[in-house]
This record gives structure tokens, sequence and C-alpha cells, in this order.
């Protein structure tokens, strides 16, 4: 009787090391799971390139994060049946039958604080640390896992087809722009980013989702040269204009024959007077000697890619072409430059020009040609831009028609009074934001 008694006692005790091995790998793969798919790859592969082994044998677990979280989620599920069932054989034991209550209490309970809350809530407080230290462990169990956890996929990815679902473990759920959009708007939100740091980084994001249709100068506001003018107006023009650059036109102003430089103009003209040593030869230069050949560019051209383009060429002004060749506006470099950093002023442009300021009842006085992202941009609003790209042609696209002088929109949680127009276009707006329900 002492003997059986002894062996009861010896597999009773073996039961429970059992058992908490058992919990132990579990919060080892619970900790495992969360830190692995919650560092980030960027700090990782910043730990590697600083010689962080652990992190770098983490950048290549995580490589095939399918594969990764089924080879944890095999051994995780394994351990935890596995120390459910030896719990309840020796409550059983002990207890009878009501041994298998009481084992599912107490195991739910262990399982619960010991190998989920408390390993997780370590991982997610420092992930990095945390998939560096685990990462070599977890390699050698994904090969050891793998043909079974490759039977697996098979598996649910056969299930899946048969449902009508398809799955693609190479494509991420979230593209890394969006991943960095996302934190830069979270950093803003809790003071860690300033707004100026994250409109430039987003800025420089976006190019490759934008045109150059969205940002243009549109045709209607490009200041020309008339080619058939005599050279003295040509001159007195070149000089009168803000601009370093102008489009030279003959006969309509659709026929744009090339471009010119307001340097190059005027070294032509110096040396016209040096050669002939009068100053009424200035007004003998020959504009075709002059002018540089035009560079169209079609409206749909991506603002990324036409940045490198300008680089290439080295010029910083094109002309915009719709698909039949009518011109649309013109693009500058700068006009690109300055969707990162934000509006670029110079010795022609004064204060009102750049900011935006309410008047006693909160209204802003924009011109309605003034792109809805700037707005945006300035004032930290979330006017949609779908639908149009300049203030003028929201309202348009809203009212379903060109509004008269002071009529009044509501929409998108914004006031619009139409100020002033001129024949079709709408030219200045008022716009202030709506009173929502949580401003009181």
């Amino acid at each position: 009787m002492d003997q059986l008694t002894s062996a009861l006692d010896f597999a009773a005790v073996v039961t429970i090391a059992a058992i908490l091995i058992c919990l132990m790998l579990s919060a080892f793969f619970s900790g495992s799971e969360t830190a692995l798919t919650a560092s980030s790859k960027a700090k990782l592969r910043a730990r590697a390139d600083r010689g962080d082994s652990g992190a770098e044998a983490a950048v290549r677990v995580t490589a095939d994060s399918e594969k990764l979280i089924g080879a944890i989620l095999l051994g995780n599920n394994v351990v935890n049946i596995l120390a459910a069932s030896l719990a309840t054989a020796l409550f059983t034991r002990l207890l009878g039958a009501g041994g298998v209550a009481i084992a599912t209490l107490v195991m739910t309970v262990l399982v619960l604080i010991f190998s989920e809350v408390m390993p997780k809530t370590y991982a997610i407080s420092a992930p990095e640390k945390v998939a560096s230290l685990v990462a070599r462990p977890i390699g050698i169990l994904t090969v050891i896992l793998s043909p079974i956890v490759s039977v697996v996929r098979l598996i649910v990815g056969g299930m899946l087809s048969v449902a009508g679902l398809k799955t693609d473990p190479g494509k991420h759920m979230f593209s890394l722009e969006e991943e960095i959009e996302g934190a830069l708007s979270l950093g803003h939100a809790q003071g860690a980013v300033n707004k100026e740091d994250r409109d430039r980084l987003l800025g420089a994001l976006d190019l490759g989702n934008r045109t150059v249709e969205e940002i243009m100068r549109h045709r209607s506001e490009i200041q020309m040269i008339d080619g058939d003018l005599p050279p003295e107006k040509i001159l007195e023009l070149v000089l009168a204009s803000p601009h370093t650059r102008l489009p030279v036109y003959r006969e309509e102003r659709e026929n744009i024959v090339g471009v010119i430089h307001a340097k190059d103009l005027l070294r032509a003209v110096n040396r016209a007077v040096g050669d002939a040593g009068d100053a009424s030869a200035a007004r003998r230069f020959d504009l075709a000697a002059v002018m540089m050949p035009p560079y169209f560019v079609p409206e749909t051209s991506v603002l990324d890619e036409q940045m490198r383009e300008f680089l290439k060429r080295r010029t910083h002004f094109a002309l915009v072409v719709d698909e039949y060749g009518s011109l649309r506006g013109l693009i500058t470099l700068e006009d690109i430059i300055e969707e990162i950093v934000g509006e670029i002023a110079d010795e022609h442009d004064t204060e009102e020009d750049q900011t935006l300021k309410p008047n006693a009842h909160g209204d802003y006085l924009v011109e309605g040609g003034m792109t809805i992202r700037d707005l945006n941009r300035q004032l930290d609003w979330t006017l949609p831009d779908d639908e149009a790209n300049t203030i003028a042609g929201l309202v348009i696209h809203m009212a379903q028609s060109i509004p008269e002088q002071g009529q009044v929109f509501s929409f998108a949680g914004y006031r619009f009074e139409v100020v002033t127009r001129r024949e079709n276009r709408i030219t200045r707006l008022r716009i202030r934001p709506l009173p929502t329900a949580t401003d009181g």
C-alpha cells in the first residue's frame, strides 16, 4: 500500500512538473508570436545593420509570416492541449469525476494569466528586444515543423478555395507607405511629430499617387508672350513679368513655339548693344535665337516621375497637354517641390498671398483656384479631393451647377459662400468649418 501511494505521489509530481513545463512553453510561444508580429521591420532592420545578430535572425524569421505563425500556433496548441489533458488526468485521479470541471477552471486561469496575458504584455512593451531574443529558437522550430505546417497550409488553402476565397501570402495587408502614413498621423496626434514635419514627409510619400494635372497652373493663368510683337515690346513684357520663363506663341495661344528665359533675353540684348555700341540696338535682337524649344508633358504624368524627368533634363519648366495635344497648363519643378515643403515665397509674393487668416466669424477668404490639398494642408482641414482639384471645382461638383454670387452651400462639414464670380469662373469664396456635436 505504501509503495502504491509513493508511486501515485511520484506520478503526480511528474505530471505537475510536465504541466508547468507546458505552461512555460505556452508562455514562450505566446510572447514570441506577439513580439515577432508587433515588432517594426524597420527597427529590426536598423538593429541588424548595427550588428545585432538576434535582430538579423528576427528579420529572416518574419520574412515568411504565414509559415512563422503556423509553426508558433502549432507548437502553442500542442503544449496547451497537452497541459489541459495532463491536468484533467491528475485531477480526475485525485478527485474523481468532479476533477474534470476543476481541471478546466484551474487550467483556464493558469493559461490565461501565465501563458497569455503576462508574456504578451511583456512582449508588446519591447517587441524588438523580445523578437531578437526568441528569433533563433523560433527559427529552429519553424524548420522542424515546416513539413507539418506545409500540409496544414495546403489543407487550409484548399478549403478556402472551395469557399471561393483566395489568399496571397506574399501580399501584405498594408503597404509600407500606408504604415509610414499611419505612424506619422499617430505621432502628430500624440504630439511627437509637428505638423510641418508630418506634411513634408506625407507630401514626399504622396508624389507617386498624384498627377501633373492636379497641381499644374491652368492655361487661363499662364502669362505668355506673342512672338509677333516688336522686340522692344517683348523686352518690356519680360522685364515686367514676375516669372523668369515665359512661353512664346504665334497667331494663337495654342501654338507654342518656344520658351524664353529672362536671362537669355538680357544676354542677347547685352550682346546686341555691345556689338553695335548703340542702345537702340537692343530693339534688334533675334527672338528665335533666344528661345528654347518647348517641353511638353502629358497631364497624366505622375509627379515623382516628372520630378526625376526635370532633374534628368536639367530643366524646371514644362507645358502640360491632354491626350489630344491641346494645351492644359504648365508645371515647374518648384510646383512639385512645394508639394513636399509647402508654399515657397519669393520677393514677388506678399504675406497675404501665403497665409490664410480668419475673420471675426471664423471665415477664411479663399481664391477659387486654390487647390483643395493646399487648403487642407494650411488649415489642417479634411475637404474631399477625389472629385475636384480646386476649391471652385469642388463647389461646382457639389452644387452640380455654376453657383451665383452670394449663394451659400454646406457640405462635408464646411460652409461655402460664393463671394465673386467672373463669367463662368468662381474666383473667390468664403469658407468656414461648421460646428460639430462635440464642439458643444
